[in-house]
């Protein structure tokens, strides 16, 4: 396993595998999938390429013994805090380590850009996923967001909220 910054040249494999770990019948081969509770796409490749033209942006990759990426997590500077989002793990390698190794390196990154605390939103019913979140550290802000406008990040099937969580490092 290696995890590296990803560059633009990865945008279409990481566009596949956001997507299958998030919606579709693919992701339900994993425990993190959204596909009872969204529609919809949760990237685009338009999307994904922008993220390389912002200075604040990391998306770090996690490559296997062939080179094909099996995980990923974009990190954005949002000073004193890195948000962290896209997490993403192939649903055919989830609850083997690679998601736990992709956190440990966004807080190895967010110390050397000198960032005090992870913060990230998750839906408020992953109760699954808020859980295995605080097992490694993370907590509840007590901030509630709206889910995104529009249906760049998918089409809502019921009402949805946002729950901030943090880390500090």
């Amino acid at each position: 396993m290696l995890i590296t910054k990803a560059s633009q040249t990865d945008v279409p494999e990481l566009n596949i595998l956001v997507n299958s770990a998030y919606r579709g019948e693919t992701s339900k081969k994993g425990w993190t999938t959204e596909a009872n509770l969204l529609d919809g796409i949760r990237i685009d490749e338009e999307t994904l390429a922008s993220y390389f033209t912002d200075s604040n942006i990391i998306i770090l990759k996690n490559t296997d013994e062939t080179g094909q990426i099996t995980g990923c997590v974009y990190l954005e500077v949002r000073k004193p805090k890195l948000y962290v989002g896209m997490f993403s793990v192939s649903p055919l390698l989830q609850g083997k380590g690679l998601g736990r190794d992709l956190l440990l390196e966004a807080e190895i990154y967010a110390k050397q850009l000198n960032c005090s605390t992870l913060t990230m939103t998750v839906i408020s019913t992953r109760q699954e996923l808020i859980s295995w979140y605080e097992r490694r550290g993370f907590n509840a802000t007590g901030e509630i967001q709206p889910f995104h406008d529009g249906k760049k990040f998918g089409i809502p099937k019921q009402h949805i909220e946002l729950i901030v969580m943090e880390k500090r490092v």
